[in-house]
């Protein structure tokens, strides 16, 4: 899957779909999030197709994205609903997603958002504790509701990403130890309003390589084997995407290697899919502000900076970066960064490029997933709209910010 075939350049024109970015720019100004709507359906109908010999179901992963028009759009294909909080599960009710299409993952669920998702019904809570699961039981006990539970599992398996992305390994703050299993199965038995119906594995992000999924897949399957009334296998996201020229597995590579095994158990297939839907399918558009050279070093400072996108700052993450109107000139190698008073302010470093014009516009690739959704007000910088694109028209489908919002919720104290 790749942003390339729904962002691509036409007589030196940067186009999203059918819709030249350029005018975009010019019309809701800049830095902006835009998306492809045709890039959101096909990336989601791959997965789709993928596991199409097993009973599954898609759960998109809000956390890569919430906005409630990317999740809309997911909901109209028939995509259900991963969340890990409330406000991202009162966004998926507030869409009108089945609540049989929910799954709520998290750590550290609080007894306000158990209690809200146990009203709503939801599919199932992957829990990664045996308190919580006591807690779970407490409520559900109080609602005079059984509750659906699945068990987050660390596989303990070794990945090479990045250590904030490594969430299956044996350290990590994530899941219930693969050791500890069925001890936390047979306790939660004796429970009398909890019922496990699911197993549960989210080994990572970014992950580029199908032996962990391969290794994790089979650990669940031994666990299933035990524990009889399993009805769903969920085998998390965490696929990762290209983000330059390296070649990475798709969910069709995964899904010929994991299927044989898992048909023999007779389960639904839970998949939690967000950066390979919308990764690829969003760029940051930003204005060029100034051109610098401290000694032997060039800048290229843009009006997008870090609270706009974080994760070349907070990861090392590589983005690539282009105009918006391809142009020959000079090729320089430059850092560009944003104007917040930070050093890790920056969206790319040692980018080869045509010496960009001051006010012309770049593109940061394949920032759909964990972009806006990590964007902040810091520096009191209101946050940037997101825009998607339909064939040849765009929506605002998140306002911009004003200095105005930026103070909204705060309150002048006469008292002090």
């Amino acid at each position: 899957m790749t942003s390339d075939r729904y962002f691509y350049y036409k007589d030196n024109e940067l186009y999203c779909e059918e819709a030249e970015v350029s005018k975009i720019a010019e019309s809701v100004g800049t830095p902006f999030y835009l998306y492809s709507k045709k890039s959101i359906v096909y990336n989601y109908r791959n997965i789709d197709r993928a596991f199409a010999q097993i009973p599954h179901l898609i759960c998109y992963a809000l956390k890569a994205n919430s906005n409630l028009n990317i999740c809309k759009i997911l909901a109209e294909e028939g995509c259900g609903a991963d969340v890990v909080s409330g406000g991202e599960l009162y966004k998926a009710v507030y869409l009108g997603i089945n609540p049989q299409k929910i799954v709520f993952d998290g750590v550290g669920k609080t007894e306000d958002e158990i209690i809200y998702a146990v009203k709503e019904g939801l599919l199932l809570f992957n829990v990664e504790s045996y308190q919580e699961i006591e807690i779970i039981n407490k409520i559900a006990k109080r609602f005079k509701k059984i509750v659906a539970v699945g068990l987050r599992i660390n596989p303990d398996v070794d990945l090479d990403v990045h250590p904030y992305d490594a969430t299956g390994i044996g350290i990590s703050k994530f899941g219930i130890s693969f050791e500890d299993a069925i001890d936390v199965y047979k306790k939660t038995k004796k429970l009398g309003n909890i019922k496990i119906v699911g197993l549960h594995a989210h080994i990572g992000s970014q992950i580029t390589k199908l032996e962990p999924f391969i290794e994790t897949t089979s650990k669940l399957i031994s666990l299933a084997e035990v524990i009889k009334e399993i009805k769903y296998i969920d085998i998390g996201g965490g696929l990762g995407i290209p983000y330059g020229d390296e070649k990475v597995p798709t969910y069709s590579d995964l899904a010929r290697l994991i299927i044989p095994p898992l048909k023999k158990l007779n389960v639904t297939v839970i998949i939690e899919p967000g950066r390979t839907i919308v990764g690829s399918s969003g760029i940051l558009v930003s204005k060029v502000l100034y051109f610098k050279k401290m000694k032997e070093k060039n800048f290229v400072v843009v009006d997008a900076g870090m609270n706009d996108f974080v994760r070349p700052g907070l990861y090392g993450a590589f983005h690539q970066i282009i105009p918006l109107t391809e142009r020959q000139g000079e090729e320089i190698t430059a850092d560009i960064v944003g104007p917040i008073c930070e050093l890790s302010d920056f969206l790319g470093k040692n980018i080869k490029m045509a010496k960009p014009e001051v006010g012309s516009f770049i593109a940061v690739k394949d920032t759909g997933a964990y972009g806006f959704s990590m964007s902040s007000n810091y520096n009191a910088r209101p946050r940037a709209p997101e825009i998607i694109v339909d064939k040849k028209d765009f929506f605002v489908a998140r306002e911009r910010e004003t200095y105005k919002d930026l103070i909204k919720t705060e309150r002048i104290i006469k008292e002090i």
